[in-house]
């Protein structure tokens, strides 16, 4: 059974950073190009980035381009999100999964909250 574990939300003020994880079990990352989702509270769930099988980042949303990295390691099978210059409109729970149906279960997803 695939199941995903995202952590290190936290509160941040704004131009703070954090480093987001992404623990995947039952299925190698690698094997298929993946994505960051973030959803705020009563909106709808947003795609952030997005890194090829090959490990190339292939896509960032306009609002967080320059500021956010996608990367991954596979000797840990582990997809990261390096957030930075953080707005509190990226206010919002993160989630990783595939990029492309089939999608997984969703996981529980890290909670970012950017406030002063």
């Amino acid at each position: 059974q695939v199941q995903f574990v995202e952590s290190g939300g936290g509160l941040v003020q704004p131009g703070g950073s954090l480093r987001l994880s992404c623990a995947a079990s039952g299925f190698t990352i690698s094997s298929r190009a993946m994505s960051w989702y973030r959803q705020a509270s009563g909106r709808e769930r947003e795609l952030v980035a997005t890194i090829a099988s090959s490990g190339v980042p292939i896509g960032y949303t306009d609002s967080v381009k320059g500021r956010f990295t996608i990367s991954r390691e596979n000797a840990k099978n582990t997809m990261y999100l390096q957030m930075n210059s953080l707005k509190p409109e990226d206010t919002a729970v993160y989630h990783c999964n595939a990029r492309w149906h089939p999608t997984y279960n969703w996981g529980q997803g890290t909670q970012v909250t950017v406030s002063s």
